[in-house]
C-alpha cells in the first residue's frame, strides 16, 4: 500500500471531519451564533462615543452673560445637562454615577464679563473615569471660549476675540468624520470571531480523537501527517471564512459600517490570519490531548490576548512599555490595523502587506510546531 501523499485519503479524512462538525451543534453555535452575539454587543451594547455625557450645571449668577453661557451648555449636543443652584445639590449625583462632572458659573461671572476681565468657570469632574473627565474639562473650556468670542463679535468688540480664543481650531476628521465608535468596534469584533473559530474550535479536534479512542485506529492507517493536519484544518478554515462573510454582511447591511476597501483585500487579510489562529489551536490540541485543558489554554493564549493586547479596545502606544513588547507576539495585533483600515480607509497596501507577511510567519511557525508535536504523538 502506498504511503505517499494521497488526495483520496485526504478526501476521506476531510469528509470524516466535516461529518463530525455537522454532528456537533456547539460548533455551529460558536461559528454562527457567537458572531451575532458579538456584533450586537459591540454594535449596540458598547458605545465609546462621547455624545450626551451627563453633567451638572450650577448657575450662581443671574446676569445676562451667565444665563447666555448656561444656555450654550444646555443646547450643546455633547452634554446632557442637569441644572441646579448649588454644588451641594449635585454632589450625590456625581457620587452615585448619575452625572460625570459639574460645571459652575460663579456669582461674579457677569460683572467680570462686563468689565472685559477674564471670567473663569469651575469644572469638577469624576476622576474615576480619566478619559471622560478630560473630555468634559476640555470641551467645557472650548464651549466657554467659543461663547466668549461670539459674544465679543456680537457686542462689536472684535479685538477681544483673540483674547477669548487665542487659537482657533479648524478640525478635519478623516476616515470616520462622525467619530462613531461602532465603525472600528465592529471590524475589531471580526478579529475576535475568527480567533474563537480558528483557535478554540481547532484546539479540540486532536484532543477529541484521543479522548474518544479513535486516534489509535487512525494510527493504524497509512495516512501521512500532512494529510491528517490538512483534514483537521481545511473544514475550520472554510468555517472561519464563512463566519467572516456573515459578520461583514451584518456589519455593512445592519450596522451601516462602511466597507471602503475591496473584498479581495478583506479575504486576503482574513485568510492569512486564520493560518496562525488554526495553527495555534492545532498545536494546543496536539500537545494537551485533553479537551478541557485545550479549551482553557486556547482562551488564555488566543481569546484574551486578542481582546486585550491587539489594539482592538486599547491603543497599544498607550500601554506600558513591557506590555507593548508583549503584544509583538500576539498575532491579532497584526490583524486589527489592516482589518479596520479596509473598512474605514480602503486598500492601503503599504499597511496591509507588512502585517500579512508577519501573520504568515506566525502561521508557518505554529504549523511546524503542530507537525512536530503530532508526529511525536503518533510514533
Amino acid at each position: 500500500m502506498s504511503v505517499g501523499f494521497s488526495l483520496r485519503r485526504l478526501r476521506a479524512l476531510f469528509l470524516k471531519e466535516t461529518v463530525q462538525i455537522l454532528r456537533d451543534p456547539s460548533t455551529f453555535l460558536i461559528a454562527f451564533l457567537l458572531p451575532l452575539i458579538l456584533l450586537i454587543l459591540f454594535g449596540y451594547g458598547i458605545n465609546l462615543d462621547s455624545g450626551k455625557t451627563r453633567i451638572g450645571l450650577v448657575v450662581q449668577d443671574d446676569s445676562q452673560a451667565a444665563l447666555s453661557l448656561a444656555t450654550t451648555f444646555r443646547n450643546n449636543r455633547w452634554f446632557d445637562v442637569r441644572t441646579a443652584r448649588s454644588i451641594e445639590q449635585l454632589k450625590p449625583l456625581i457620587v452615585n454615577d448619575k452625572i460625570r462632572g459639574i460645571i459652575v458659573i460663579p456669582q461674579d461671572f457677569g460683572k467680570k464679563t462686563e468689565k472685559g476681565e477674564t471670567a473663569p468657570i469651575q469644572i469638577i469632574t469624576d476622576g474615576s473615569l480619566p478619559n471622560t473627565a478630560d473630555f468634559i474639562a476640555a470641551y467645557a473650556e472650548g464651549l466657554r471660549a467659543t461663547w466668549a468670542a461670539d459674544r465679543a463679535i456680537t457686542r462689536g468688540h472684535p479685538e477681544l476675540v483673540a483674547k477669548a480664543m487665542p487659537v482657533q481650531l479648524d478640525t478635519r476628521v478623516w476616515f470616520n468624520p462622525s467619530l462613531t465608535s461602532r465603525y472600528f468596534l465592529i471590524p475589531g469584533s471580526i478579529a475576535i470571531v475568527m480567533t474563537m473559530i480558528g483557535t478554540l474550535l481547532t484546539a479540540l479536534v486532536v484532543a477529541r480523537e484521543w479522548e474518544r479512542g479513535t486516534m489509535e485506529a487512525m494510527m493504524a492507517t497509512p495516512m501521512q501527517m500532512t494529510e491528517f493536519i490538512a483534514s483537521k484544518i481545511l473544514p475550520y478554515f472554510t468555517l472561519g471564512l464563512g463566519s467572516m462573510v456573515l459578520c461583514t454582511v451584518l456589519a455593512v447591511m445592519v450596522f451601516g459600517v462602511p466597507l471602503r476597501g475591496s473584498l479581495f483585500a478583506l479575504f486576503l487579510i482574513a485568510a492569512t490570519y486564520l493560518l496562525p489562529a488554526l495553527g495555534l489551536g492545532l498545536f494546543i490540541s496536539s500537545a494537551t490531548k485533553n479537551q478541557f485543558a485545550a479549551s482553557q489554554i486556547a482562551l488564555m493564549t488566543g481569546f484574551l490576548p486578542t481582546l486585550l493586547l491587539s489594539g482592538f479596545l486599547f491603543e497599544i502606544p498607550s500601554m506600558p512599555k513591557p506590555i507593548q513588547w508583549l503584544t509583538v507576539i500576539v498575532p491579532a495585533r497584526y490583524l486589527v490595523p489592516p482589518l479596520q483600515t479596509v473598512f474605514a480607509a480602503g486598500d492601503i497596501w503599504s499597511l496591509i502587506l507588512p502585517n500579512v507577511g508577519i501573520m504568515l510567519l506566525f502561521g508557518i511557525g505554529f504549523f511546524l510546531l503542530s507537525f512536530l508535536t503530532t508526529r511525536r504523538s503518533l510514533d
